[in-house]
């Protein structure tokens, strides 16, 4: 409780301990969210993903600048790839954002993907519930780019923007990557390159041939240098506009109904996959797997007689 309350009270060393018990998966991690989760609900989430090299982290760091400017208050998780060696995150030192760390109302965590192919860890859902529950405004969920698997991320945040560059390639690559599918807003970063004009008509067309008759909101598609900082404000007008729209078409509490059944869905998951493999049929597998693998007997036959 009282890391719990130091946590609501906004403390950073309070938020970071949450957080480490969250990824290390401490028995104290359960009780803490139990007991956080009546005061989260108020941050609006922000998911920022797209192919390696787009430039999201300075894009993240623009943003970021810029919505305290305002006043607002900030939690950032930046999801990395795993190190091989110690679990964590290779680029856990965030050094684009090192210039907002002394801001007590802007806390920055890096977190590793830890064998997550969606490009978002299977923390960060929890870690962002901490973020709210500490009375953060907006938090914004930087993903590692893998390009291929990030629907996880359209299941955390409210508003999920897709960075790409001119150098992303064939817009039909993009089309192909399922990116199209998860953009609330899209970002052409690095746009004062050769090939951004083509891009951003070619991405324009397929958004408009992707509406339905029944759509009423036409994605935006933004143009940003971040280096020099240009495009931000444009970007956050999009960001507070989808948000004023989900609220008021009552699509933002549906859209966290949804993910909050995903989430639950999830949770029972691993508690099955967890309570199935202990104890007899953990023992089982590993005098059988041996046999399995000698093709002696097949999986399929091993499985039936697990239910069995």
């Amino acid at each position: 409780m009282d890391l719990a309350n130091r946590i609501l009270n906004s403390e950073k060393a309070a938020i970071a301990r949450g957080i480490s018990l969250v990824e290390n998966e401490s028995k104290q991690a359960s009780e803490l969210l139990k007991t956080l989760y009546k005061h989260t609900g108020k941050g609006y989430v922000i998911g920022i993903t797209g192919p390696p090299g787009a430039g999201k982290s300075t894009l993240t760091n623009c943003l970021i600048k810029f919505l305290r400017s305002k006043g607002y208050k900030l939690g950032i998780i930046a999801v990395d790839p795993t190190s091989p060696f110690t679990g964590g995150a290779l680029l856990g030192d965030r050094i684009r954002m090192l210039d907002t760390q002394n801001d007590e109302d802007v806390f920055i965590r890096s977190m590793a993907t830890r064998g997550s192919l969606g490009g978002l860890s299977k923390k960060a859902k929890e870690a962002t519930e901490i973020l709210d529950a500490s009375g953060k405004d907006f938090i914004l969920l930087e993903t590692v780019g893998v390009g291929q698997s990030e629907l996880d991320i359209a299941q955390t945040a409210d508003t999920t923007i897709v960075v790409l560059v001119p150098e992303s390639g064939d817009a039909v690559q993009t089309m192909k990557a399922g990116l199209m599918e998860i953009g609330d807003i899209f970002v052409i970063n690095k746009s004062d390159r050769e090939g951004s004009d083509a891009l951003g008509t070619a991405l324009r067309t397929m958004l408009h041939l992707k509406m339905t008759r029944d759509s009423d909101r036409e994605t935006p598609v933004v143009k940003t240098v971040a280096t020099q900082n240009i495009g931000t404000e444009e970007l956050a007008e999009f960001i507070f506009m989808h948000k004023s729209y989900l609220e008021k078409k009552g699509r933002l509490a549906e859209k966290r109904k949804e993910n909050l059944i995903k989430q639950i869905n999830e949770l029972v998951n691993n508690r099955l996959e967890h309570s199935f493999w202990s104890g007899q049929r953990k023992e089982l597998l590993d005098k059988m797997i041996d046999k399995i693998a000698g093709r002696e007997i097949n999986p399929y036959d091993f499985v039936d007689e697990l239910f069995g």
